[in-house]
C-alpha cells in the first residue's frame, strides 16, 4: 500500500504480523482518505469541512451499531466498524484524527509549539495509540511513549516538508520560534538557508530528536516483530534528522528522505537497538 500521503502510517509493512494486516489497512484507508479529503484536489474549503463531516456521522453510526449512511462510503465504513468492533478501538480516536484533518482546511499557522504539540496530539498520535490497542499493550506506560514517536515522527515530517508546505501556504514552525531566530515569511517563500535559518531549524530537529528518544525505550518493551517494526520507525526518524543535517539545514532545495542505501543502516541500528538497555 502506498504511504505517501499520509506518512505517519507504519502500514503493512512485511514485519507487521499478519493477523494485523486487515485492521491496519483498514485504519489506514480511513484516515488516508479522509487526509485526501482534507488536502488533495481544489475543492473549496466549505465543501472539504463537509465531507469531513460526513465521515464523523459514519463514526456515531459505527458507535451505534448503525449500518453506514452514506452509500458511497459503506465499504470502507464497514470495513471499518468490522475491525473497531473485533479490537475493540477507541472511537475518539478516530474523531481525533478528522478534526486534525479539518484543522488542515483552514489553519496554516501555529503560534507556539504548545500549538502545534496540540495538533499532533491529534494528527499523529492517535495511530500509534490505534496499533498498541491492536497489539493488546495499551497501558498508560506505553501510550505516553508511543505519544512521544508520534509526535516525534510528525515534526520529523514538517521539517523535511518546509518547502512542501509553503507551496501550499502552509508554515508548521511555530511563529514565535520564527521570531525568536529573526526568520520571516518572506526568508522561506525565498528559500534562504542562512546562519538565522540554520540556527531554527538546528533547534527543531534537537527538540524533534530530544522528543523521539524519550519515546524509544518502548522500541525495546514490544516483543517480536511489533518491536522490530517500531525499532526500524525509530531508526528511520533520526536517520531522517541526520540527513536534514547532514544537507546543512537546506531543506529547500532537496527535500531529505530515506533511500535504498539507507536501509541496511537502519536494520543494523535495529539490530543493536535490541541488544541495547
Amino acid at each position: 500500500m502506498p504511504v505517501d500521503h499520509y506518512e505517519n502510517f507504519p502500514v503493512a509493512s512485511l514485519l507487521l504480523p499478519a493477523r494485523l494486516r486487515e485492521p491496519v489497512e483498514a485504519i489506514y484507508a480511513f484516515a488516508r482518505s479522509a487526509d485526501d479529503i482534507a488536502d488533495e484536489g481544489d475543492a473549496p474549503a466549505i465543501a472539504r469541512l463537509a465531507r469531513l463531516d460526513d465521515y464523523r456521522l459514519e463514526l456515531d453510526a459505527i458507535g451505534r451499531g448503525a449500518p453506514p449512511r452514506d452509500a458511497g462510503l459503506a465499504p470502507m465504513f464497514d470495513r471499518l466498524a468490522r475491525n473497531i468492533r473485533t479490537h475493540a478501538l477507541p472511537l475518539p480516536l478516530f474523531r481525533d484524527l478528522l478534526d486534525a484533518f479539518g484543522q488542515d482546511v483552514g489553519k496554516t499557522r501555529y503560534a507556539d509549539f504548545a500549538e502545534l504539540a496540540d495538533y499532533c496530539r491529534r494528527s499523529a498520535n492517535p495511530v500509534g495509540r490505534l496499533l498498541l490497542h491492536l497489539y493488546g499493550a495499551a497501558t498508560a506506560d506505553n501510550l505516553r511513549l508511543s505519544d512521544k514517536i508520534c509526535t516525534s515522527l510528525q515534526l520529523i515530517n514538517f521539517w523535511q516538508d518546509v518547502a512542501v508546505d509553503w507551496a501550499k501556504r502552509r508554515i508548521y514552525v511555530p511563529q514565535d520560534d520564527l521570531a525568536r531566530f529573526g526568520v520571516g515569511e518572506a526568508d522561506i517563500d525565498a528559500g534562504r538557508c542562512d546562519e538565522r535559518w540554520r540556527a531554527l531549524l538546528t533547534f527543531e530537529v534537537q527538540r524533534a530528536r530530544t522528543t523521539m528518544l524519550e519515546g524509544a525505550p518502548l522500541a525495546r518493551r514490544l516483543p517480536g516483530r511489533i518491536g522490530w517494526e517500531l525499532r526500524l520507525m525509530v531508526a528511520g526518524g533520526l536517520r531522517i534528522l541526520e540527513l536534514i543535517e547532514a544537507a546543512d539545514y537546506d531543506v529547500f532545495r532537496r527535500r531529505p528522505t530515506l533511500g535504498r542505501s539507507d536501509w541496511p543502516r537502519l536494520a543494523w541500528r535495529a539490530l543493536r537497538y535490541e541488544g541495547t538497555g
